[in-house]
């Protein structure tokens, strides 16, 4: 499992990478049923994706921006929660902004994960 905490995109891995790319694009919404193995984001097959869709707004226009950069603080907590965990289940991610908001995640095995509880084998 990876336990390194990402600060840029040069410190992605390849699924996080692809993920975030997915983020970015969606602006807003959400990601349903999202598997994560051995603290990786399972991704083949691709999660469900429902968009937000607000007419009139500017907002739903996907923003380019460069290949590589720093993180967000909130990208940065996902993927570090995500490295934290041995198996498990998002079972949403809402987005907002392009950006990970909130997420309802579904954890198997004995413990929690994160700051808080730690990963305790």
């Amino acid at each position: 499992m990876n336990v390194t905490i990402p600060t840029s995109t040069q410190d992605l891995l390849p699924s996080e990478r692809r993920f975030l790319d997915a983020m970015r694009h969606l602006r807003f919404g959400r990601f349903e049923f999202l598997q994560i193995r051995d603290g990786e984001l399972a991704i083949d097959p691709w999660p469900t994706t429902v968009r937000d869709v607000k007419f009139a707004a500017q907002e739903n226009q996907p923003q380019a921006a460069a290949t590589e950069f720093a993180l967000k603080d909130q990208v940065v907590e996902l993927f570090e929660y995500i490295r934290s965990v041995d198996a498990g289940e998002i079972r949403t991610l809402e987005v907002r902004h392009g950006l990970p908001f909130s997420m309802e995640i579904e954890l198997s095995g004995k413990a929690m994960p994160g700051p808080h509880g730690g990963n305790h084998a």
